[in-house]
């Protein structure tokens, strides 16, 4: 007698007990579903965002891949001897030119020399770095 009133007594309280464990599974996949989809949401506005640009100063050097080949095309410069004049690689020099690479900020002073530069001045400075 006293097993039955003790089963009456708890048998409310296994049921509440799933009752709850199916809600937190519920929970559960909820979340997980919500997780993948913010996933996705990041990635998509990854995809679209503009790259950040770079905040420069107003009167501050431009760089151009074109306007380095152009102005080494113009002081009649190989890209090893213009890296050469610039303290780069040769390397760094063709990547610069092709768009695969910019330039750090610390090297668009050699840069920016080297358009106020003739061709003779530059012929002397590759002399004098070659001795």
């Amino acid at each position: 007698m006293a097993r039955k009133e003790a089963r009456a007594d708890t048998q409310h309280l296994k049921k509440a007990s799933a009752h709850h464990r199916s809600d937190i599974a519920a929970l559960k996949r909820r979340l997980t579903t919500l997780e993948q989809l913010v996933a996705r949401l990041v990635k998509a506005a990854a995809k679209t965002a503009p790259p950040a640009e770079v905040e420069q100063p107003a009167g501050a050097f431009r760089f151009s891949a074109s306007g380095l080949q152009a102005q080494r095309t113009r002081l009649g410069l190989s890209a090893s001897e213009a890296a050469l004049l610039l303290g780069v690689s040769d390397q760094s020099v063709y990547k610069w030119e092709n768009g695969k690479t910019r330039p750090r900020a610390s090297q668009f002073a050699s840069i920016a020399a080297l358009r106020g530069m003739s061709k003779k001045e530059a012929a002397i400075r590759l002399d004098a770095s070659s001795r």
